[in-house]
């Protein structure tokens, strides 16, 4: 047992009411993160610097995007949670499926769901996917480091037990003090990937080379989802991908990398036979 345990912050999941209507922190997190990534992303289109003069869209195209990113992330998180981890559970209770206020959210479900957004809404507006790819992973790590603050509010996907100095009690977790690995996850996903992905785009002109900022989001998050997985977070219990050290999020991070280095071997290879 650790010298010092810190509290749980126990939070009301509803922030407020309107009526009937429960606004439940959760829905506000993602909110805010799909919200700044979009305006970042409007912000990113509208610099012809960064492009060498000819951004691929138009601040207008990047608007009429929103919806289609929002339903991506949404439909896509919330079908890979029920798919990837909790088919049995759902398969009984299918009612269960829409009630994302409770929880649940798979990101690499959502990262399919945005990937597929990408595509038609590219093809749609005659826009070079792998550019829109890019703006999109360049906004991403705003919904990551708020989902991670969702997921600790929600008190899910916590973390293992530990004696460090900083460990926390979570509800419905066998009252062990435990890692808060949430919160390594928002500050590795959102703010280091965030400053990773900004150091690219905005000072070494990656996007000029389309699809590598789009390789290095896959090959960071996947490193850094497999680090805290591996150290801190709490394997999902009863999951046939617990296999020996690796875990679900581990195994389903390892196609990410491999993608992601692809990605930025093909944008320098393309770049050099063009130049």
């Amino acid at each position: 047992m650790p010298f010092f345990v810190i509290p749980f912050p126990v939070v009301d999941p509803v922030a407020f009411s309107l009526g009937p209507l429960s606004i439940r922190w959760y829905g506000l997190a993602y909110m805010a993160g799909i919200l700044l990534g979009w305006f970042y992303g409007r912000r990113i289109v509208s610099r012809p610097d960064l492009w060498n003069g000819k951004p691929p869209m138009t601040v207008r195209q990047a608007d009429d995007f929103l919806l289609w990113i929002t339903l991506g992330i949404v439909v896509g998180g919330r079908l890979g949670f029920v798919l990837f981890y909790e088919p049995s559970f759902f398969w009984q209770n299918p009612a269960e499926i829409p009630a994302i206020w409770n929880g649940g959210m798979s990101f690499h479900g959502g990262l399919l769901g945005v990937v597929l957004a990408v595509y038609f809404f590219s093809k749609a507006q005659g826009i070079n996917p792998l550019s829109l790819g890019d703006i999109a992973s360049a906004a991403t790590p705003f919904g990551l480091f708020f989902g991670r603050i969702a997921n600790f509010i929600n008190s899910e996907v916590y973390g293992r037990a530990t004696d460090v100095p900083w460990a926390m009690v979570f509800p419905g977790a066998d009252d062990l003090p435990r890692h808060p690995s949430q919160l390594y996850e928002a500050a590795l996903e959102g703010i280091v990937l965030f400053i990773i992905l900004r150091i690219a785009t905005h000072v070494y002109k990656e996007l000029n080379r389309p699809g590598t900022v789009f390789g290095l989001f896959l090959i960071f998050y996947g490193i850094f989802r497999s680090l805290v997985e591996e150290l801190a977070r709490e394997p999902h219990p009863g999951h046939p991908l617990d296999i020996g050290i690796l875990t679900p999020g581990m195994v389903y991070s390892i196609p990410m990398v491999l993608i992601g280095i692809w990605l930025i071997w093909r944008a320098r290879r393309k770049a050099a036979v063009t130049a």
